[in-house]
């Protein structure tokens, strides 16, 4: 356990290791003036663990001495929520099988706004007499899922689109490959291009194409080929965007161009289970951490962070990157249902709550959101994401 306590105070202070010296882990009184600050240990996930602000007076001088006793048990509260030890307890899942926002405490406590380790962070920072967190983004991660490469130029597309009538724009797709409604890739490279000092990601599908995997597209096609040039071009990095049914494949195809370190699950899916997978498998960074239901900090913290395997209390070298909002979220009607000008606030509050914490901002904006004219995508898909995206991107700028 000491790995784990050593790596979790380290990271509330931002890896600052003198600092961290400074800092008991004890119940130990006699040990308490020893220290600048002293973390009392319950072994347990406390009632106290919202942190009202940072005048909480949970943290108060050891009488006669400098020394600040904070008796919450941030060290294992942080540990609860980055290694998501809550689902080991809550068996609950949704339809898809999934740990939904609405069974968590923190959906149930209004908690998911405000990334409370790193108010944890920031509580050690103020006590310890360190300099300020830095306001500013220490990474901006602009992701997409590729679920569908195009939506009329494959042979199932073709037909579904000639049987609803749909005669125009299946030949103008056919024509021309960027007339294809879904093909939206050059629009978000030049949206993204925009923002200096952002990596784009895009998650490709490697699946059988079957059920919820439906359609997978082939690599070695011209319209792939094509689309794979664009992202190459761009700087972009092309993780894997692995099977909703938790299968990792055997073998990469080089003409994929996946970079198999790099990875989010379909539908945003993660057991623990697949999670000990992914890290067997030698994924080093997973972007699926975010609910599907909810916008807001999953694993309570906006930074980057290792994950703890909950069942063997093992520190891996998987690193979580923490999903700040995705497309969907926001304007599905069985999610969070929000119109324009509600989900761009609640963005910015969003980006705000990372800036502050000089975490990194991490956006999924999915290629069929942003869909351009003809496509015949159900409304909730299509939304408001296209007019949206631009935004939110310029309170980056």
């Amino acid at each position: 356990m000491n790995d784990i306590y050593n790596y979790i105070l380290h990271f509330l202070l931002y890896g600052n290791d003198e600092a961290a010296q400074h800092v008991g882990y004890t119940a130990d009184k006699s040990e308490w003036s020893k220290y600048k600050v002293v973390v009392i240990p319950s072994g347990h996930f406390g009632k106290d663990w919202v942190l009202p602000d940072m005048n909480s007076p949970h943290a108060q001088k050891l009488e006669g001495h400098d020394t600040w006793i904070i008796d919450i048990d941030i060290i294992y509260n942080t540990l609860f929520f980055i290694s998501r030890a809550e689902e080991l307890t809550n068996k609950e899942r949704d339809e898809h099988g999934r740990f939904a926002a609405r069974f968590s405490i923190l959906g149930q406590h209004n908690r998911l706004l405000i990334p409370l380790a790193d108010e944890y962070g920031r509580l050690l920072v103020k006590l310890l007499e360190l300099p300020v967190i830095s306001p500013e983004f220490s990474r901006i991660c602009l992701t997409h899922d590729t679920d569908a490469l195009t939506q009329y130029r494959s042979l199932r597309g073709t037909l579904g689109g000639l049987r609803r009538g749909e005669f125009r724009q299946t030949a103008r797709a056919w024509q021309d490959l960027t007339f294809d409604p879904v093909y939206t890739f050059p629009w978000l490279v030049k949206q993204d291009a925009a923002i200096e000092n952002a990596q784009s990601f895009y998650f490709i599908k490697l699946t059988g194409g079957k059920g919820f995997d439906s359609p997978q597209y082939g690599f070695r096609n011209s319209d792939y080929q094509a689309f794979r040039r664009l992202l190459l071009d761009s700087g972009a990095v092309m993780g894997l965007h692995s099977s909703y049914y938790g299968k990792l494949p055997a073998a990469v195809p080089a003409a994929s161009g996946i970079d198999i370190r790099f990875h989010r699950s379909h539908y945003l899916r993660c057991s623990i289970e697949q999670m000990q997978r992914l890290c067997e498998a030698g994924i080093t960074d997973d972007f699926t951490m975010g609910f599907a239901d909810m916008a807001g900090f999953r694993l309570q913290t906006s930074r980057p962070v290792r994950w703890i395997n909950p069942e063997t209390m093992q520190l891996t070298q998987l690193t979580l990157h923490p999903l700040t909002v995705m497309d969907g979220t926001l304007s599905q009607a069985n999610y969070m249902n929000l119109n324009e000008d509600e989900a761009y606030f609640l963005c910015q509050r969003l980006f705000d709550k990372v800036r502050q914490n000089n975490g990194e901002l991490c956006l999924l904006w999915h290629n069929t959101s942003v869909t351009g004219e003809g496509s015949n995508l159900p409304a909730s898909t299509r939304s408001y994401h296209r007019s949206l995206y631009p935004k939110l991107l310029s309170l980056l700028q």
